[in-house]
């Protein structure tokens, strides 16, 4: 929604000030929506972060950063919708955790290429 590209760059920066240093950033890609049905097509991005929070710390300044760049909810009756910005966080190191609220690795990256191609181009090779 929106100037897509700029809200990704505010996200950036946002996550930068509150979670912790971007140490990568991958390309922007366009794809279409995932989950619902829109006229809207996506745009998604992949960044690692240096960052000295705990994953639950991370998740709040994330959901945090969501709200101050306009967005309200994830879904109306567990139906996804347009949104203007939704930060998710895929990885932790090789840390794994599964609560309500935050599961690690993201569960369903690996189905998602909007998910998977921009993180191939910032996972480090080694």
């Amino acid at each position: 929604m929106g100037n897509r590209e700029e809200m990704l760059r505010l996200a950036l920066d946002a996550i930068a000030e509150h979670i912790g240093c971007v140490k990568r950033v991958s390309s922007f890609i366009e794809t279409e929506p995932w989950g619902f049905e829109s006229t809207n097509r996506f745009l998604n991005a992949a960044c690692l972060v240096e960052t000295q929070l705990s994953p639950m710390r991370c998740l709040r300044a994330a959901m945090q950063i969501e709200r101050q760049l306009g967005r309200k909810t994830k879904s109306h009756n567990g139906i996804y919708h347009d949104r203007p910005i939704d930060i998710d966080m895929l990885m932790y190191d090789n840390f794994r955790m599964d609560f309500p609220s935050l599961t690690l690795p993201h569960p369903r990256m690996f189905e998602r290429d909007f998910v998977m191609k921009p993180l191939r181009e910032i996972l480090p090779s080694d």
